[in-house]
């Protein structure tokens, strides 16, 4: 029996890596997350095959671009342990690794942004458990539900 297929939001910044970039490489780790809570839900909850609401944030028009699936099962994440690496860790070791990534893969570009502030308009329909738009929320990975994952895509 397969996994029931899950959907996941995940942040970038677009000078940082863009939904353009993954669109011209095609597959990328997500390499450089930082939070443990967004580091669990790769580790812990991503499959093979689970969709990707692929969000540019800290840009003028902050909102969901595209999507991607997720290509990989996670793997320690290499910048970790590289000293000239903005995301090295000197905590982790080979042995035993803090921070895992998963690679995603691009699934398509959205005809428009759907932004923030259009989703916070929306927020009655996507509930109030909906993180992005929950207070003080900074995770850049998270959990979406089918049902949100279906409406935010039909603002489309």
């Amino acid at each position: 029996m397969t996994a029931r297929r899950r959907y996941w939001l995940m942040k970038s910044e677009p000078d940082a890596f863009s939904i353009d970039d993954l669109e011209r490489v095609g597959t990328e780790p997500w390499n450089g997350v930082r939070n443990y809570q967004a580091r669990n839900f790769m580790r812990d909850g991503m499959q093979v095959g689970d969709g990707v609401l692929f969000y540019h944030s800290n840009t003028e028009v902050p909102g969901i671009v595209g999507t991607a699936t997720v290509a990989s099962k996670a793997y320690p994440d290499a910048t970790q342990f590289e000293p000239k690496s903005d995301y090295f860790d000197p905590k982790s070791t080979r042995e035993e690794p803090r921070w895992f990534l998963v690679d995603v893969a691009f699934e398509r570009k959205l005809k428009r942004t759907i932004s923030l502030d259009e989703i916070k308009r929306h927020a009655d329909k996507l509930g109030e458990d909906f993180a992005l738009i929950r207070k003080g929320n900074r995770l850049s990975v998270f959990p979406v539900q089918a049902a949100q994952w279906k409406y935010l895509l039909s603002m489309e």
